[in-house]
């Protein structure tokens, strides 16, 4: 169990120390990813960032996700769902657009004025606070190869094994302290799981930033 993400992140760098040598960019997802990452980032001597995702959800059903938007124009999409529930180019586009701005509107709020770093031909260490299914992660890993990075590695606290296995043609590696058969919660690994807020992320950032 981890006092909060703070310990986390201390405990997942001592794992990561070895990729300093690799100057790596350690992009956290917002909002619960980026304290964990802020410590791999001190740790490694690296540069801190969010990587902002958005799942595009289908048209009829928002809850299943048909694939996800990434900055710079980037989007993934799951051509399995779309061709299953029938997904027009309109519908896909409608949706796309009204995540775009949220994307947009949260990028501002957390980095102001400073561009989003370039992941183009470096290693990136995409940190969260844990996740159950991985619909996040893996999203978020598809985004930043689509946005060039030469090597992905995906960190995180705690996740299943089943979850973690099926990421596994996504990263190039993939680094977990704690790893149940089965997770409900993420909270139940935490002894504080406090909501993050956008103003810790935006802290953060600014102090952490490279």
């Amino acid at each position: 169990m981890f006092r909060d993400r703070t310990d986390a992140g201390r405990q997942l760098a001592e794992r990561l120390a070895p990729m300093s040598a690799e100057a790596p960019i350690v992009a956290g997802l917002p909002r619960g990813g980026v304290p964990v990452a802020a410590e791999v980032a001190k740790v490694l001597g690296a540069g801190l960032d969010v990587l902002i995702v958005r799942k595009l959800g289908a048209p009829r059903q928002p809850e299943l996700g048909m694939g996800a938007i990434g900055e710079d124009g980037i989007r993934v999409l799951n051509v399995d769902i779309v061709r299953t529930i029938g997904a027009t180019d309109a519908e896909i586009a409608e949706v796309e657009t009204r995540e775009r701005a949220e994307l947009a509107r949260r990028a501002r709020r957390y980095r102001g004025s400073r561009e989003s770093m370039s992941l183009r031909d470096r290693t990136v260490i995409v940190v969260d606070d844990g996740f159950a299914t991985g619909g996040t992660a893996r999203a978020a890993l598809r985004v930043a190869r689509a946005h060039g990075a030469r090597r992905l590695v995906l960190a995180v606290p705690v996740a299943p094994s089943d979850t973690l296995r099926a990421l596994a043609d996504e990263a190039d590696e993939i680094v977990a302290l704690l790893v149940p058969d089965r997770l409900f919660a993420i909270g139940e690994w935490y002894a504080d799981f406090g909501q993050t807020s956008d103003e810790e992320v935006v802290d953060l950032l600014a102090r952490v930033h490279g």
